[in-house]
């Protein structure tokens, strides 16, 4: 039997002093941290705004429900900084939560993409091949299709269709075929086995652990990462007060090309053809994009924390109206 463990070592949240200083000035209001986790990012800026004189309402997300409990007994001890409601919902959720709150638009909203220590450290969740446990890698454990659902009822066409789309494994097809073959598959090492051994020798020298793009691949598909994320990034910019700011923590090129793309389209302003005398569109930038290139955490804080290294941060400001 599997004993459930409670995480004794929070996730250590990345860019820290960057994300403070991003969400430190903006307005007065509502701050989403829509991936709330453990909430090192939320007690800090929180924090930070109570210093600056700001008054922040925070609206804390996580589908995790142990993360979730985990967070609010660090918030309950910040309880004087803000008003706090937290809510299990995936973070596309959020407008709806906004609503119901009576909240119309947000000083700022925070995603902090990926899993965390807490995922990856824990067997039994199902996220690491480097550890046998169940081929789980739901958020939220208490619902929803599993990463062995997947893997034992999805046909090779499909499985080929996760792994090079989420995992961007060029050997997609030999590890969707060789996972068929050898089903059924219930534990995390079993499965990284089949994957190590469906990659050409030659390929698993180097690069690293030849599973780790299936895992990805996996885990983006089981918990509809990327599709969640293209909804609630414009659904975020558009609720933004002027002078509100979103920032987004992604840690492979997926997510950051979503948040790229996002926020370039926001601050695009007429699309007219240029032979037309004058703008018929009516088109205005909504965002000042603050990142001209994605940032990323400097050799100390990838020292202390290693995990820290495949992160990118990008941020944008909501313009003031015209």
């Amino acid at each position: 039997m599997t004993v459930m463990t409670r995480p004794d070592a929070p996730h250590v949240p990345v860019l820290l002093d960057r994300v403070v200083d991003l969400l430190r000035e903006a307005p007065d209001g509502a701050v989403v941290d829509a991936t709330l986790g453990a909430a090192g990012h939320a007690v800090a800026v929180l924090e930070a705004r109570a210093q600056a004189g700001r008054t922040t309402h925070l609206i804390g997300i996580d589908r995790d429900p142990e993360a979730l409990a985990l967070a609010r007994e660090r918030l309950d001890r910040s309880s004087a900084l803000a008003r706090t409601d937290l809510a299990q919902v995936r973070f596309d959720a959020f407008p709806d939560m906004l609503d119901d709150l009576g909240i119309d638009r947000v000083a700022a909203v925070l995603f902090d993409l990926g899993i965390s220590s807490m995922h990856v450290d824990r067997p039994e969740r199902g996220f690491s091949y480097r550890h046998e446990g169940p081929l789980d890698m739901r958020m939220d454990p208490t619902g929803g299709r599993s990463a062995a659902d997947l893997v034992n009822h999805a046909d090779v066409a499909e499985l080929r269709r996760v792994i090079r789309e989420y995992g961007e494994e060029r050997f997609a097809d030999r590890i969707a075929r060789a996972i068929v073959a050898a089903r059924p598959l219930r534990s995390t090492t079993a499965l990284a086995e089949v994957v190590r051994d469906a990659v050409p020798a030659a390929a698993r020298r180097t690069g690293g652990h030849p599973a780790t793009r299936t895992f990805q691949a996996l885990r983006i598909a089981v918990n509809d990462e990327l599709e969640a994320f293209s909804r609630a990034l414009p659904a975020a910019i558009d609720r933004l007060l002027p002078g509100g700011v979103a920032v987004v923590l992604s840690y492979h090129s997926l997510e950051d090309r979503i948040a790229k793309r996002a926020f370039v389209e926001a601050a695009r302003g007429c699309i007219c053809p240029p032979d037309l005398p004058v703008c018929a569109c009516g088109r205005v930038p909504l965002v000042e994009v603050l990142t001209k290139r994605p940032e990323r955490p400097g050799p100390e804080e990838i020292a202390t924390n290693p995990r820290a290294r495949a992160a990118r941060l990008r941020a944008a400001r909501r313009k003031e109206p015209s």
